[in-house]
């Protein structure tokens, strides 16, 4: 059964794992030195009136070359499986599809992970779009290329004082006179308003077109992932130069 680059993809990242563990703990053992190290001792009396001493022994728990030997063995696994995607990923190519009609062509796996991150960051900016006011008509001005509202007047106008009489004057009393504003049109004020943002109608057809491509370039990365791979088998040649 032919293995497909999804496949190797997957197991990766485990295997990278193991094989850093297994250089690490290997790392580790080869830095205890008792543990390379055995001894053999026997005792002998001086005469056979002395005392006997039990004979002492060591043994050698670490050997370099079973440590090397296990490493090679790890990292051939990691080095073959990597390997085997990477040049694997020098041939999967799909094409990319919006809507039947093709867009892009025999488009490598590296390129289309590229795009994705690129859509992404730019699904984002789109969305941020500022758009037009909802609470205004728009109409584009050719003229000024930009967005404007029709003319809206407003009367300005201005506070005059007047005066109103509560009580008339007498012999015995000054008139009480109360002063009050009035407000008096002196003329009008004629606005139109102007914008450089977008139809929050154009924002949304936008975004629909980010979110369409994107569908598409995630359906071409999966075609280009079930391509069938070969094994490649570096790590032996890598190895059996490094350790041999």
């Amino acid at each position: 059964m032919a293995t497909k680059l999804n496949q190797i993809i997957a197991v990766e990242k485990g295997v990278k794992s193991k094989s850093f563990q297994d250089l690490t703990d290997a790392h580790h053992q080869v830095q205890k030195a008792p543990l390379l190290s055995g001894i053999s001792r026997t005792y002998q009396p001086k005469d056979e009136e002395g005392e006997q001493l039990p004979p002492e022994s060591t043994r050698v728990q670490v050997k370099i070359d079973d440590v090397l030997r296990d490493v090679a063995t790890s990292l051939t696994r990691l080095f073959d499986v990597t390997a085997t995607k990477d040049w694997a990923n020098m041939q999967a190519r799909a094409d990319v599809k919006v809507d039947g009609d093709t867009l892009l062509r025999d488009v490598p796996v590296s390129y289309l992970l590229f795009l994705e991150k690129q859509l992404k960051d730019l699904h984002t900016f789109v969305k941020k779009l500022p758009v037009l006011d909802a609470a205004e008509a728009w109409t584009h001005d050719a003229s000024t290329d930009v967005w404007r509202t029709e003319p809206v007047r407003t009367v300005k106008t201005k506070k005059v004082p007047r005066n109103h009489v509560k009580a008339e004057a007498t012999e015995k009393h000054p008139a009480q006179v109360e002063v009050y504003y009035e407000d008096i049109p002196v003329g009008t004020w004629t606005t139109v308003k102007f914008s450089g943002a977008l139809p929050a109608k154009r924002v949304n057809d936008l975004l629909a077109r980010v979110e369409k491509l994107q569908d598409a370039v995630k359906f071409a990365r999966e075609e280009a992932n079930g391509a069938e791979v070969t094994d490649q088998r570096i790590g032996d040649a890598v190895f059996g130069y490094l350790f041999g």
